[in-house]
C-alpha cells in the first residue's frame, strides 16, 4: 500500500488548525487524558488520530492515546507519521475479544465498524457480531478501566428508510430497518449497540454519548467503494466522465471531516449522557446534482454521465439529517461549505498520487 507523503501529511494542517481552534473548550479537559480508541486506523479513527496528535502537540496537553488495531503494522505502512508520535501506542486485538491493555483510561472512543457494503452483503452475521459483540466487549473495558466518558459512533443507519415526507430525519424519529431483511445488518447491529450503552451505563458514574452518523467527505475517505462523493472525485482524477450508475435522484448530505471531528469530540466532551446526537449536514443534494457539483468545483472540467432513468411519479429518498439538537444544545455547525469540503478532499488526493 503507498505510504502518505509528507507533502500529503501537511496538506491537513489548515484543517487541523481549525478544529483545534474550534474545540478549545474540549481540550482543556483532555489535558493530561489517556485515551482508549477503537477503529482508530479507519476513516473516522484516523482523523480522531490527526486531530488528537495535532492538538496534544499544538497545545502541550501532555495526553495519550492507545489504539485498538488488527494490524498496526499495515496502519503504520500507509501512515507512518503515527510510529514517531509517543503519545500514540498500538493495542493489537480484535475489538470482540481484545485483552484489556493495563491502567486507568479517562475517555473512551469506540468507533469501529465502518459501513462496509461489502460486509454488509457478503457476511451480515459477522457484521452484526463485530458490532455487538465490540461494542459489549469496549463497553466492559471502559468500566474496568475507570473512564469516565464513552463515545459510540453511530450511524443514521439506525432510522431505517427515510420517509418520502420526512426531509431531515430527527433523533425523535421513531422507524427502524427492516429486522427480516438481512441488509439490515449494520443498520440493526448500531441500534443493538446503542441500546446496550445505555443498558450497560444504567446506575453506573460513566457517561455514555453516541454520535449518529450520515455522510462525509475528506482526506483519508476511500474512493473506491460505495461513497457517491468518493466515485466522483475518484472518476475527476481519473479525467472523467464522472459517472452516476443510478437515476441521481435520492438526497444526501455531506459534512466535511474537520467538522465532523469538532463534533466528535464536542459529543465525546459536552454531550448530555444518554444521549444521541445526529452528526451531518443539512444541506440536501441530489446525486446527480452532487455529479455536478463535483465537476464544476475541479480543474479540468469533466463531462457527467446519469446513466439511470428515473421512475415518473417515483418518491425521492432522502437520507439527511436534522441537527437541530447539536445546533441548540452543543452550539454545533457546519462551518466548512460543501464546494469548498469537494475541494479540499481533491487537493489532498491529487497530492498523495503526486508523491507516488
Amino acid at each position: 500500500m503507498p505510504r502518505v507523503s509528507p507533502q500529503a501529511t501537511d496538506a491537513l494542517a489548515d484543517d487541523l488548525d481549525e478544529i483545534v481552534a474550534a474545540t478549545g473548550d474540549v481540550w482543556a479537559e483532555l489535558r493530561g487524558a489517556r485515551l482508549f480508541i477503537t477503529g482508530g486506523t479507519g476513516f473516522f479513527g484516523t482523523w480522531l488520530l490527526e486531530s488528537f496528535a495535532w492538538a496534544n502537540r499544538r497545545l502541550g496537553l501532555n495526553a495519550s492515546a492507545t489504539v485498538l488495531t488488527r494490524n498496526p503494522h499495515a496502519f503504520l505502512e500507509i501512515a507512518p507519521h503515527f510510529a514517531d508520535d509517543e503519545a500514540i501506542e498500538f493495542h493489537q486485538g480484535d475489538v470482540r475479544e481484545f485483552e484489556f491493555p493495563s491502567g486507568r483510561f479517562s475517555h473512551v472512543i469506540h468507533a469501529a465498524t465502518e459501513s462496509s457494503a461489502t460486509l454488509n452483503n457478503e457476511n451480515p452475521l459477522l457484521m452484526l457480531d463485530t458490532i455487538v459483540q465490540g461494542t459489549r466487549r469496549c463497553l466492559e473495558f471502559a468500566l474496568a478501566c475507570g473512564a469516565r466518558k464513552f463515545l459510540l459512533t453511530s450511524s443514521g443507519a439506525v432510522y431505517g428508510k427515510q420517509p418520502p415526507d420526512v426531509t431531515h430525519v430527527s433523533e425523535d424519529f421513531r422507524g427502524g430497518p427492516d429486522p427480516l431483511n438481512p441488509a439490515s445488518a449494520y443498520a440493526e447491529g448500531k441500534r443493538a449497540a446503542e441500546l446496550e450503552c445505555m443498558l450497560m451505563n444504567r446506575g453506573r458514574e460513566l457517561e455514555v454519548k453516541i454520535a449518529r452518523g450520515f455522510a462525509f467527505v475528506g482526506p483519508h475517505m476511500k474512493l473506491d467503494v460505495h461513497f457517491a462523493i468518493g466515485n466522483f472525485i475518484r472518476d475527476q482524477l481519473k479525467g472523467g466522465p464522472i459517472v452516476v450508475s443510478g437515476t441521481g435522484t435520492p438526497f444526501r448530505s455531506y459534512l466535511y471531516t474537520s467538522d465532523l471531528m469538532v463534533w466528535l469530540w464536542t459529543i465525546l466532551c459536552k454531550g448530555v449522557p444518554g444521549r444521541a446526537y445526529n452528526v451531518g449536514s443539512e444541506e440536501a443534494v441530489t446525486i446527480a446534482d452532487l455529479a455536478h457539483r463535483v465537476a464544476n468545483a475541479l480543474e479540468p472540467l469533466v463531462n457527467v454521465e446519469v446513466r439511470g432513468t428515473p421512475v415518473a411519479g417515483a418518491p425521492a429518498e432522502h437520507y439527511v439529517p436534522s441537527t437541530e439538537r447539536a445546533r441548540t444544545e452543543l452550539g454545533l455547525r457546519q462551518m466548512v461549505p460543501l464546494d469548498e469540503a469537494i475541494r479540499r478532499t481533491h487537493v489532498w488526493f491529487r497530492q498523495r498520487m503526486n508523491s507516488r
